[in-house]
């Protein structure tokens, strides 16, 4: 599991605020305990930087680059800063992220083939976004078909299939797994990620932590690679790469309805009745854990 730390954000007013006064502080301790906590990729998120994007993207890389050398993902409309990006970091970047309408994959996609470099697939189309399971493959299938006629390797793609909040999209919750479960046999030769910290967008504050890691779980199941996470959800990172395996064991087994509720644990129970939420057996609401 490759996990790409979502905290260098401009949607964040402590980064906004370094952003726009260029203050490396702020950036740089993210930058370092997102190293210390374990993610692999750092995601900078400089939104559509209109202004000054290309000036902003080469301060933000020299400013993460004095303290670590983690690769970056480059997060951003502004089409000439993500070029700065890529001539900075080249082929160790990676583009977050190319909507799978014919206007952004033909801006976006010879560069990658350019630098070499990875790039995350968002499954939105020109009709904008997908009602489920099947209209994800399609937009799937029509980007890897001018992938392929770049060149591009499959696995420098990473499809991301849209997570959305829960409270307010259940339905699309369920149709992303429902994607994961036939992305491996439709897509083998390419990679998969998502947006994980969408699903509990609106979320009671004290539970977006269970949600979040009950949904990677699941989505686990059915083989994704990679996650853009919460870099300071140490207890996430954890139970991926090892602890808990009775968490992972009791999601899995909720989903094969293959369970016996009786032998749970109060913490199983809480992961049990999350993953009948999230994956549509009950309905949402607020107070899930109570019923």
């Amino acid at each position: 599991m490759l996990f790409i730390g979502e905290n260098i954000n401009i949607m964040g007013t402590k980064i906004k605020q370094a952003m726009k006064e260029r203050n490396k502080q702020p950036i740089q301790e993210i930058a370092r305990i997102s190293r210390e906590n374990g993610v692999d990729y750092l995601d900078i998120n400089i939104g559509p930087a209109r202004k000054d994007g290309p000036q902003l993207m080469e301060w933000i890389i020299k400013t993460i680059r004095e303290v670590v050398d983690l690769p970056l993902s480059l997060d951003t409309t502004n089409i000439e800063a993500i070029k700065v990006g890529l001539e900075m970091e080249g082929e160790k970047s990676l583009i977050n992220s190319i909507q799978a309408t014919p206007e952004r994959m033909e801006q976006l996609l010879p560069l990658v083939k350019k630098f070499n470099c990875k790039c995350i697939a968002l499954l939105i189309g020109k009709e904008g976004m997908p009602r489920d399971a099947t209209e994800r493959s399609a937009l799937a299938c029509e980007f890897s078909i001018r992938a392929d006629q770049l060149g591009i390797p499959h696995e420098n793609i990473y499809f991301d299939p849209i997570v959305l909040p829960v409270r307010y999209q259940q339905d699309q919750v369920v149709a992303a797994v429902e994607f994961m479960k036939m992305f491996k046999e439709m897509f083998p030769d390419y990679r998969s990620t998502c947006g994980l910290s969408n699903v509990s967008n609106g979320v009671p504050e004290n539970l977006r932590g269970l949600v979040n890691r009950t949904y990677l779980l699941m989505l686990m199941k059915y083989g994704l690679d990679s996650a853009i996470i919460d870099a300071f959800d140490t207890q996430l990172i954890q139970m991926v790469r090892g602890e808990k395996e009775e968490i992972k064991r009791t999601v899995w087994q909720t989903l094969d309805e293959n369970i016996n509720v009786q032998e749970l644990s109060q913490q199983q129970m809480d992961y049990y009745k999350t993953t009948c939420v999230l994956s549509g057996k009950s309905i949402y609401s607020d107070s899930w854990l109570k019923l």
